[in-house]
This record gives C-alpha cells, sequence and structure tokens, in this order.
C-alpha cells in the first residue's frame, strides 16, 4: 500500500512497508548487544578499565589518552550498555578528541556525550574498510543517535536457473547461492510478479519447482492456457526450450529491440505461409513483452546500469527517492524514510545513507546523486573494493541525466508531501483516540490482538503494532497455540497463553517501563518503545476478563491500558462496544474518527491472525510424512517417491523393496522401515 493516503478514519502505512507475502516470526529481532563476529583483518581493541562513576566528556577523554591516530569505528554505550552511536574516523584519537573538547553542533549530540558511560574501538587498515564496518555495525545494532535506514529488506530479483535440462523463472531474494543467472535488483515482489506473469507469456518458461518438473506424467494447466511450453513431458524439444530462454536471457539483459525484431520475422514469416495459428503465437508474445515494457516507466537511453538517489529534506523528515535501472531498463523506484537528526542537512542524511543502503546489496557501476555528499570519493573507492569492479558516483548537472535525477527529485518531493499530510492525520487520531479512552498521554505504541482457528485446529494469535507513524509490520508476531490443555475453541485459553508468553517474554528481555522517564522526554528524542501503552483485545468482556487476569498475575496492570472490543448487535460495524476496567461499557458515535481508526486497527489484526492461520493450515496439509524421517533430505525424498509413486506407498514397502531404490543403503532403508513399522523399532 505505498504512499497511500487514507481519510481521517484509517491508519497510515509506511511507503517502503514489507511486502505481504514476507515470512513474519513470532521471535523479535537478534538483540543489538549480541556479540559481534570477529572480521579478518581488523584487530578489536578495548579502552582499558572504565573509571567507575565518570560519564560524559570526562570519560570520553579517559579514552583519547589511549586511542591510535590509525583509521577506525568507535562505538558509545551509555550506562545500560545500549549503543548510542556508531562512528568512523580517519584517525580514531583526533575524531574523538572533538567529543571530549565539547566540539559538537546540536543538543541531540550535547545529549549523547552527557549519556556515554563506555566506549570501544575497532582499528581497521584504510579508511574505507572503517566506512563499511560503520555502515554494517549500524544496520545491525541501530544506535539511537545514527542516521536509520528503516527499511533494510533486501529486494526480490528475477533467477533463471542454470542447474536443469530446462531453466525455471523464478522470483528471488537473499543470497544468490544458485546457480543460474540473475536479473534485478526490482523495487518490489509486485513488480517481480508482473514482469514473470508477462515473459511467461512471451517465452512459455516454466515456474514450476524441480520436483514437481520431474515428477510431471502430463502437462499442466499453464501448457494449455499457453503460459508454458511444456518442457516437463518433452512437448517440446530441449534445443527449442534453449533458445526460448536464451530470448528470456536477451530481453532482460537489454536487447530487447533484438528479441522484438526477431519475433516480428517469425510472425511475418508464418503469416506469409498461411500458418495463422502460428503467427498468432508470435503476435501474442510480441504483445506480453510490450506489457513489460509499457509498466518500466521512464527509459532513458543514456543510463544503462544506475541506481539514482534523490532527496528532499524538509519540516525535520527527510525522503531519499531510489531508482533502479539495469540493462538500460527501469525497474522501478522505492521512497525511503531515514530515522535522523531534524537537524541535519539533506546532504549529511543522504551521506549517511548511502552506505547503509549497499552493505547487503550489489552495487551498480554508477550511482547519481540529487546533490553532492562530504565522502563521495570515499564512498565510491569503498564501493568499488568492496564490488571488485569500479563504481562511479557523480552528481549530475547538464544533458539527459540531470533531466533524469530532476525527475527522481520530484518524486522525492511528492513522497515527502504524502507523508506529511500522513503523519499529521495519524497524530490527530491518536489524540483523539487518548481522549476518546482518557489516556494519560498520547499513545506511542498500540498492539492489538486476535486469534483465528477452524474448530480449534491450527490455532494462531496474531499481534500487529501501531505507532505515530502507522502500521509497524516489523514488529507483527504470530503465536502458534501450544498448549495441550485447551479445548479446542477455546478462545479464552488461547488469548490467555498469548498475554502470558508476550508479557513474560517482554518483562524478562526489557524489564518494567519507566513510564515517568517516558513523559519527560520529547517522543522525538525516544526509540519506537518495545513496551505497549494499550493493547486492544479483540472481544468482549469474557475476553477482558482473561487478559486483566493474565495482567494482575505479572504485576503490570498499571503499565498497560486494555482495551476489549466488541462486535455490536448482529456483528454490525459501528455498533461496537467498548470494555475498560473501571468504566461501564460504552459506545462510540457511528460516524466518529475514533471509531473508524479503532475499527482499522482491529481489522488488521484479524487480516494478519487470519493470514497467519492459512499459512499454518497450508503448511500442515502439504505434509509429507517423510518430512518427518531424520536423515531424509530432499534428493532421497525424490528417489523415494519417483520409485514407489505415493509416500502411503513407502510406508508399505518392505526391507527390500527400499533398498532397490537408487540411493538407499540398507541402514537408510532400515531407518525408513522403522518409522512406518514401530514394533520393527525394538
Amino acid at each position: 500500500m505505498n504512499g497511500r493516503k487514507v481519510e481521517d478514519g484509517g491508519i497510515l502505512y509506511d511507503e517502503n512497508e514489507p511486502d505481504e507475502d514476507d515470512e513474519l516470526q513470532e521471535s523479535p529481532a537478534a538483540s543489538p548487544g549480541a556479540p559481534l563476529a570477529a572480521t579478518p583483518g581488523i584487530d578489536w581493541n578495548e579502552g582499558g578499565d572504565v573509571p567507575e562513576g565518570v560519564t560524559g566528556a570526562e570519560l570520553i577523554q579517559h579514552f583519547v589518552n589511549r586511542l591510535p591516530n590509525s583509521p577506525g569505528v568507535y562505538r558509545m554505550f551509555n550506562a545500560e550498555g545500549d549503543v548510542l552511536y556508531v562512528g568512523k574516523a580517519r584517525s580514531l584519537k583526533k575524531r574523538v578528541s572533538n567529543y571530549a573538547q565539547g566540539r559538537v553542533h546540536s543538543n541531540r549530540l550535547t545529549q549523547m556525550v552527557r549519556q556515554t558511560a563506555n566506549m570501544e574501538f575497532v582499528t581497521t587498515r584504510t579508511e574505507t574498510e572503517a566506512l563499511l564496518l560503520e555502515a554494517n555495525l549500524i544496520k545491525r545494532l541501530r544506535p539511537r543517535f545514527n542516521v536509520l535506514l528503516r527499511d533494510d529488506k533486501s529486494f526480490p530479483y528475477i533467477l533463471l536457473t542454470g542447474d536443469s535440462r530446462a531453466p525455471a523463472i523464478f522470483k528471488h531474494r537473499g543470497a544468490r547461492s544458485r546457480k543460474g543467472d540473475y536479473f534485478g535488483p526490482f523495487a518490489s515482489a509486485g513488480a517481480v510478479g508482473r514482469t514473470i506473469n508477462s515473459l511467461q507469456r512471451a517465452f512459455l518458461l516454466r515456474t514450476c519447482t524441480d520436483s514437481v518438473f520431474e515428477t510431471r506424467t502430463r502437462p499442466c494447466l499453464l501448457y494449455q492456457i499457453k503460459r508454458c511450453s511444456g518442457p516437463c513431458t518433452n512437448e517440446i524439444r530441449d534445443a527449442d526450450y534453449a533458445e526460448l530462454v536464451q530470448e528470456a536471457k536477451d530481453f532482460l539483459s537489454g536487447k530487447s529491440q533484438k528479441v522484438k525484431a526477431h519475433m516480428a520475422e517469425a510472425m511475418n514469416a508464418a503469416a506469409e505461409d498461411l500458418d495463422f495459428e502460428r503467427a498468432a503465437v508470435f503476435r501474442d508474445r510480441l504483445a506480453a513483452l510490450s506489457h513489460v515494457q509499457s509498466h518500466q516507466g521512464i527509459n532513458p537511453a543514456g543510463v544503462e546500469e544506475a541506481d539514482v538517489f534523490a532527496i528532499h529534506h524538509e519540516g525535520g523528515i527527510s525522503c531519499i527517492q531510489v531508482f533502479f535501472f539495469r540493462t538500460g531498463q527501469n525497474w522501478g523506484n522505492r521512497a525511503y524514510f531515514p530515522k535522523a537528526d531534524p537537524q541535519l542537512s539533506g546532504a549529511e542524511v543522504l551521506n549517511a545513507f548511502l552506505a547503509q543502503f549497499y552493505d547487503d546489496k550489489p552495487c551498480p557501476r554508477q550511482i547519481l546523486l540529487s546533490e553532492p555528499v562530504e565522502e563521495i570519493t570515499l564512498l565510491a573507492e569503498a564501493l568499488s573494493e568492496r564490488s571488485n569492479y569500479k563504481v562511479a558516483i557523480s552528481v549530475p548537472q547538464r544533458g539527459e541525466k540531470k533531466d533524469l535525477v530532476d525527475h527522481v527529485v520530484a518524486n522525492a518531493r511528492e513522497a515527502h508531501g504524502r507523508k506529511l499530510a500522513e503523519t499529521a492525520s495519524q497524530s490527530r487520531l491518536l489524540e483523539g483516540f487518548a481522549a476518546t479512552f482518557k489516556l494519560p498521554a498520547v499513545p506511542r505504541r498500540i498492539e492489538i490482538y486476535d486469534n483465528s482457528h477452524i474448530m480449534g485446529t491450527n490455532a494462531v494469535g496474531g499481534m500487529v503494532v501501531a505507532g505515530p507513524e502507522g502500521f509497524v509490520k516489523s514488529q507483527y508476531r504470530k503465536f502458534n497455540i501450544k498448549s495441550t490443555d485447551i479445548t479446542p475453541g477455546d478462545d479464552f485459553g488461547m488469548m490467555k497463553e498469548v498475554m502470558t508468553r508476550r508479557f513474560s517474554r517482554l518483562m524478562k528481555e526489557e524489564g518494567l517501563p519507566d513510564r515517568t522517564a517516558e513523559q519527560n522526554t520529547d517522543a522525538a528524542d525516544q526509540p519506537f518503545p518495545a513496551w505497549p501503552d494499550v493493547i486492544l483485545i479483540d472481544g468482549g468482556q469474557g475476553q477482558m476478563t482473561a487478559v486483566r487476569a493474565i495482567l494482575e498475575e505479572l504485576g503490570i496492570t498499571d503499565q498497560v491500558v486494555a482495551i476489549g472490543v466488541a462486535k455490536g448487535a448482529d456483528r454490525e460495524a459501528g455498533r461496537e462496544r467498548f470494555f475498560m476496567r473501571g468504566i461501564p461499557d460504552f459506545s462510540l458515535p457511528p460516524r466518529d474518527p475514533v471509531l473508524y481508526f479503532v475499527q482499522r486497527l482491529r481489522d488488521e489484526a484479524h487480516r494478519f491472525a487470519i493470514g497467519s492461520h492459512r499459512a499454518r493450515r497450508k503448511k500442515e496439509m502439504v505434509k509429507n510424512p517423510l518430512d518427518e524421517i531424520g536423515g531424509i533430505g530432499p534428493t532421497r525424498k525424490r528417489a523415494l517417491l519417483q520409485h514407489f509413486g505415493t509416500a502411503k506407498a513407502v510406508s508399505r514397502a518392505a526391507m527390500a523393496d527400499l533398498m532397490a531404490v537408487s540411493g538407499i543403503s540398507e541402514s537408510v532403508a532400515r531407518i525408513v522401515y522403522n518409522h512406518f513399522h514401530d514394533d520393527a523399532a525394538g
């Protein structure tokens, strides 16, 4: 829902929110304080014993006396051991001495120095190594006072596999460990999906998994609707399929005109031979290719491979717009809103953003910027060193590239304006929410809970999180209901388990929140809180009784405001009843914006819980008994299924039959046989 502007009754989403098909885990992200792996060629130095009770500039001066004049990275910690800031320097001694002498330029940095209770240092061989290490540490530790790239999710690519007689085309994220050709990056999974759909029609490439491909005995539906050429059952010769694969590679490599010209010639030749059915096939393939290009937007002729960055900085919010060009084609764009000190200039924010952006992503040979940054030469050297090829970074002043950058700047300005409007709308809704439910302060974190199951099976509890900037999808959690004591369909029991697991873990990892300190600190200076101010429960008095019992048992009744939202008569929207401790239940006027806001929160929790339940149910439905056998991996599983046909037939097979399967030794056959014959295991 990127960049969506909603009405007062809705809730806002980040423009860079995760895609719907991303996996959502129950456990939170790794603790920022987790030990860091040793880095080859880098010496990890401790600053010696820290004087007891000394903090701030005096403590920093204690470290300065021991620091070398070599390049490196430094980390600043508060008294609780949380990382406040990560920085890099050409000379550690000179850079850190600025903090000891009070050479800071903003209230936030002054506050950072005052809170510093410890420091750690890393020396590196060169300043470029320091820059790359700094970016890595910032992304891993997410320090409070650094410019933070909020969405560091990897970009999707198109993969044409190279480890099969009939290569397949897939969407791919993550490490490029599989043999094949990768094309991208694309701005979103949706852009990849649309492109693959069109490429299927244009080149008739398979999209099935290798296991399905190797076990098919007749063509699937995709062959019938002319989305696949059917290499699985030899409906097309391998040589002809290889030609289709090469055409797809050429198209994705920027040779689109050559491919289209070849198809046009084949279409005309078929028409001249009066083979109109074959000509129609080429006509449809040409139309599919045109559809791909029509969705790629602006395609400048002079930009073969580049990423274009533009920043618009105003009102304390920075928007960085990124356009991706590969093989002369535009593969989409994305807007980022990094967390940064409002007093920083746009160039300073962009400078810090770039190193983090390419920390775990492949870099193009050319990067175009909307304005110069301080470390442009150093950054180019660091990216070239990491990429093993020359990376050029420039700020175009004229010509086609300047026009392209201006186009990206305009997109950044528009996205920035939408973000400001959405943030203001969200603030008004949260203020109205606080007033309606008589909260002591405007909530910064709201957690909404819901359960989903079918007759108690595959029960899942869902938690979604909302804050000043809308839904925070990185904080969503799902809870697979594990208790065997809960009666199937017991919503009260399921909610009790979810609440117990959630807040027991929260207390163990974060301790109790200091509400007084939070109220006395500017919200802009606080990280997004781990503790909720409010929890919304999709349910009535019964659900709230179970929730209050858990909160009282854990001793956190005064730390969290719990609100129950029960559907009205006939489950009609607009007639919801609200339940809170100490006051009678009540309803809100049908057109109240706060009511719409709460409905949107509840509906999002319902959507997430149902989605998690369906994913779990689907996993159970396709679960294969062979998956439960230790020592039986994908290769042996495939061999067994190809030999016997079904897992049920494997379970009935004798030892001699199992040993007859290629790759199944006597010991492995014994493991499989014993798994299905309990009496034989002894």
